[in-house]
């Protein structure tokens, strides 16, 4: 397994996406953040997603040029469409216009339709929280999760992210499934026979923990009922709200013909309306701590919040390089190869 140092790895992507008709600006950005996520050891919505990005845009079904266009702006809200543009840049532009809202009014809130996928939830929240906001973002995804109690997929993996000012600060991203949806093709690309138990259901809605099964089937909603509700609600606040495609409506980057359609969803609160934000971060520091301090339960050495693993292995892969197993290695190099780009 190589391990490739971030700054090439991140090269090497942008050179891929410039090839592939991306404009400078917008080549950088993506690769940016999709090395910064295999930084922090999510590599599900790293580089990985890369040739999946290419297949779109070279069959038309994502477009490297659009930025999309504001459809509404009322007060603290606002509707935009993508236009069907690369997903990290049309979320760049909602994150900023919430961010601005919430300078305004003390909160913004920007509902997006016609959008692609963005990669890792966390660089929006982060983007909007250095800003000096609590940032939440959401998006939906390819129907890929049946709800609690069925076995047809009506749900993507839906995810929540929550971030607060500061580097230390509190920073949770998760999928309303027990794992990302790409974590199990991971598996599947690096020919890994077995996945963990509770992943993911055949196509009956049994349990498995065979990958070729699992690639078949469905993803394990976290915690039952809870998570279909929870993935309702981003469904909601994504699809409904903006206007766009929802549930079997929505496309997929894993398959051609059509674009994905994708929804996202910001929020941005700005922390100065609450008081000093310094002494609300201070105070949010404070629960974190307490939250550490509390002893471990039997068979763990301490306690974590959200975040705390990323920061570790960001530190660790800056140093030593991002590791790429051997299937995502060789799907990088066919990609390159397939906009003519040399290694």
């Amino acid at each position: 397994m190589p391990l490739i140092p971030h700054e090439q790895l991140r090269s090497l992507a942008e050179r891929i996406l410039l090839a592939a008709g991306v404009a400078a600006e917008h080549a950088a950005l993506v690769a940016t953040t999709l090395v910064a996520t295999n930084l922090r050891g999510t590599d599900s919505h790293g580089i990985q997603l890369l040739s999946f990005y290419i297949d779109q845009l070279l069959a038309g079904d994502m477009l490297a040029a659009a930025t999309g266009e504001i459809v509404s702006e009322d007060g603290t809200s606002m509707v935009y469409d993508a236009g069907n543009g690369l997903g990290q840049v049309t979320a760049q532009i909602c994150a900023g216009h919430a961010a601005r809202l919430a300078k305004l009014h003390g909160v913004g809130v920007v509902s997006a339709r016609n959008a692609n996928h963005f990669g890792a939830a966390f660089w929006w929240t982060r983007q909007m929280a250095e800003a000096g906001n609590v940032g939440i973002v959401m998006c939906d995804a390819s129907p890929l999760v049946a709800p609690w109690q069925a076995r047809e997929p009506r749900f993507g993996t839906n995810p929540i992210c929550f971030a607060l000012p500061g580097e230390e600060s509190f920073l949770l991203d998760m999928a309303t499934t027990t794992v990302a949806a790409g974590r199990i093709f991971k598996a599947s690309i690096n020919e890994q026979k077995s996945i963990p138990a509770g992943w993911a259901l055949d196509a009956e809605g049994v349990p498995t923990t065979d990958t070729a099964t699992a690639m078949q089937g469905l993803l394990m909603p976290l915690g039952g009922y809870k998570g279909s509700g929870l993935a309702m609600m981003v469904e909601i606040l994504c699809g409904v709200l903006s206007g766009g495609k929802v549930s079997t409506e929505i496309g997929s980057i894993r398959k051609r013909g059509r674009p994905s359609s994708l929804n996202h969803f910001f929020l941005a609160i700005d922390l100065a309306r609450f008081g000093d934000p310094a002494q609300l971060g201070a105070r949010a520091a404070e629960l974190a701590a307490m939250v550490r301090a509390a002893a471990p339960a039997k068979g763990y050495d301490e306690v974590l919040v959200a975040g705390d693993v990323e920061r570790r292995v960001e530190a660790e892969r800056r140093r030593e390089g991002i590791p790429l197993p051997d299937g995502n290695w060789e799907t990088l190099l066919a990609t390159a190869k397939r906009v003519g780009v040399t290694i």
